[in-house]
């Protein structure tokens, strides 16, 4: 996983609004990045960088909704909370539904805010975790020699030593030989360990 520290990052084109939310953050000793528009955001984007979007719905130019959908694009990216003003609910709303954690109001209460930027902050540590996690198999994957990886897959889909030699047409040695290289080159513990690591690598790729 990533080591650098949680950023919290506040887009909203109030200078107040950016101000008091930057204060706030920084009050209970989290990191601070502040942007006036969405493309102000884009233009540092990086999507190693862990942490949460803090953002207005409504905004010259990039709506927040907009900059929200340019996020989504990316494999990796930080949660987003959306700020907004009453007359802005149905948007915010329309937020949610496309993947916000949460919508707060202005004028917002600052607990509840740092309560749900707290959760953006775990949620943002999970799904960087599960994406280590996924890139470390993928890395073990490719150690994998093409009859290995092929031997792997019969074995995931349940087939038996015996019934793989047969169809590969080699020894059940050499079945029982590949496998064990497999299991050890994919520093999996047991078949259900294979398993899990093959499947949560396949949910990743649908299409493969």
């Amino acid at each position: 996983m990533n080591d650098r520290s949680s950023t919290i990052f506040i887009v909203d084109d109030d200078q107040e609004v950016r101000q008091a939310l930057a204060l706030l953050m920084e009050s209970v000793g989290l990191q601070v990045a502040t942007f006036a528009s969405g493309n102000d955001f884009l233009k540092q984007f990086d999507p190693e960088q862990p942490g949460c979007l803090v953002l207005d719905v409504r905004m010259p130019g990039m709506s927040g909704l907009e900059l929200q959908a340019r996020l989504a694009a990316e494999a990796i990216h930080p949660p987003v909370i959306i700020i907004t003003g009453h007359g802005d609910v149905p948007m915010a709303v329309r937020a949610v539904q496309a993947g916000a954690i949460d919508f707060i109001e202005k004028p917002f209460n600052d607990q509840a805010l740092l309560d749900s930027v707290h959760r953006a902050l775990d949620m943002d540590a999970r799904q960087r975790g599960r994406a280590s996690k996924l890139a470390e198999i993928r890395t073990r994957l490719e150690t994998l020699t093409p009859r290995e990886q092929e031997v792997m897959r019969m074995v995931v889909a349940g087939k038996r030593n015996k019934v793989i030699a047969l169809e590969l047409s080699v020894s059940q040695s050499t079945v029982e030989a590949h496998r064990a290289r497999v299991m050890e080159k994919m520093q999996a513990g047991s078949l259900s360990d294979l398993m899990r690591m093959v499947l949560s690598v396949e949910d990743q790729n649908p299409a493969d």
